[in-house]
């Protein structure tokens, strides 16, 4: 039986990233640099300064991007280029993944959790702004950056968080690696703060194997990120070093991939987003299922589609979850080197969703819980948090199911029709 998983990547048909790799082996541009690298760059640039009718947005005219070796890489020199260090604080979402937060720790900075609205998932901007005003009371200044999360693609409430950055004057730092051609009132994800993160992991909407870009908001920055993602080598005839710098440039090979998956983009996304219509359609009238849909204005990529399951909701097999301790773990072979050793955390979710979650596997077919809130994770008991419950609720409910470029309909209709089979 052919497993189904979650979200892997799809090359093109026309091969176009075997024609780019090839011509980087033959001019033997192996390396972080080269014609595929700058050609990706403008290509990425092109991408997200225009609108929904690919006609350019003239505001964006300025927007540069940089290559890099991942999307972690990029919220790193993101905060390095906005001059964030020991002794800062940086506002960041609770319902993310690791990669949002971990860096602010790189920087010597101190994260600042706050918890999610109900409708797109993502940062609450009322909690924002309480969150701002407790710090300068607590602290005596203000944070130093924002940085909501395009959970699974996912727009956020991108203009009230804006106006409340804009009335503080605190930068922000848009994570968008899961919102990937995402829109919001038309323009792309990423665009609408200082910077923008985005990620070309394997199972992202395009990817280079691995990889990111940083959205710059100019010339100006752009070199300026570019100089720390390359060792910060100052202009002398040998190497010195007057500032810390990091070895965050894509190879020239990667982006050869990179160039290959940006011709069928739209393809992608026009597939996540059929997949989730069919989702939709088949979870509207099923009792204790509800599908986590795109607000009104907005175009979510659906990088990955998910459900909530009602915590009332009877699913065959409850009383098997959290039988055993798992010996793997969410995320695959490379996902997991260290093993948990015991079968409960403190916040976990609900026996039904566990249930499901392994009835799934068991078919043959990936699932996953959603992200676990970061308030939520030991590294960061000690990091000050603004929670309003929903993040950690949705934790408990929610299920990430199939959504990439290589699941077919029927193998959708296969994943509906297990789901709705074990509901008792």
């Amino acid at each position: 039986m052919k497993r189904i998983y979650l979200c892997l990547a799809h090359m093109s048909e026309t091969g176009m990233e075997q024609k780019y790799i090839q011509e980087a082996f033959d001019t033997n541009w192996v390396v972080p640099l080269g014609p595929n690298v700058n050609a990706f760059e403008q290509e990425l640039k092109e991408f997200v300064t225009k609108g929904e009718d690919r006609t350019a947005i003239s505001s964006l005219n300025d927007k540069q991007v940089v290559a890099l070796c991942s999307g972690t890489a990029a919220i790193h020199l993101a905060l390095v280029a906005l001059g964030i260090g020991p002794g800062d604080e940086v506002i960041v979402q609770s319902f993310t993944f690791c990669a949002s937060t971990h860096p602010i720790t790189y920087v010597g900075a101190q994260p600042v959790l706050v918890d999610s609205e109900p409708d797109s998932w993502n940062i609450d901007p009322t909690l924002l702004e309480e969150a701002i005003k407790d710090r300068i009371a607590k602290t005596g200044k203000k944070p130093k950056a924002i940085i909501p999360v395009y959970l699974y693609g996912m727009p956020a409430k991108i203009d009230e968080i804006m106006a409340i950055a804009r009335k503080y004057e605190i930068p922000v730092i848009e994570d968008a690696a899961e919102g990937f051609g995402s829109r919001y009132h038309g323009q792309v994800c990423g665009t609408f703060g200082e910077f923008g993160i985005l990620s070309f992991n394997g199972n992202k909407m395009i990817t280079t194997s691995g990889g990111g870009a940083l959205i710059c908001p100019n010339e100006e920055l752009k070199s300026r990120v570019m100089f720390f993602a390359t060792q910060a080598r100052e202009a002398y005839p040998y190497y010195q070093h007057e500032e810390i710098g990091y070895n965050y440039r894509l190879s020239n090979v990667c982006a050869g991939i990179g160039r290959g998956q940006m011709t069928v983009l739209d393809d992608h996304i026009r597939h996540h987003r059929h997949i989730a219509h069919m989702y939709r359609e088949a979870f509207k009238n099923t009792p204790g299922i509800t599908f986590h849909d795109e607000m009104p204005g907005t175009e979510s990529n659906f990088w990955l589609n998910t459900i909530v399951l009602d915590e009332n909701l009877k699913v065959k097999g409850e009383e098997l979850a959290y039988a055993e301790a798992i010996t793997g773990a969410v995320g695959g072979a490379a996902g997991v080197v260290h093993g948990g050793g015991s079968i409960h955390t403190d916040c976990e979710p609900n026996r039904n969703v566990e249930a499901m979650r392994i009835a799934l596997d068991k078919a043959g077919i990936e699932s996953r819980p959603l992200w676990k809130p970061m308030h939520k994770q030991p590294v960061y008991k000690n990091a000050p948090a603004y929670v309003n419950g929903v993040s950690e609720a949705l934790f408990k409910k929610g299920l990430c199911l199939p959504s990439g470029p290589c699941v077919t309909d029927e193998q959708v209709e296969m994943i509906i029709s297990t789901i709705k089979n074990q509901i008792q």
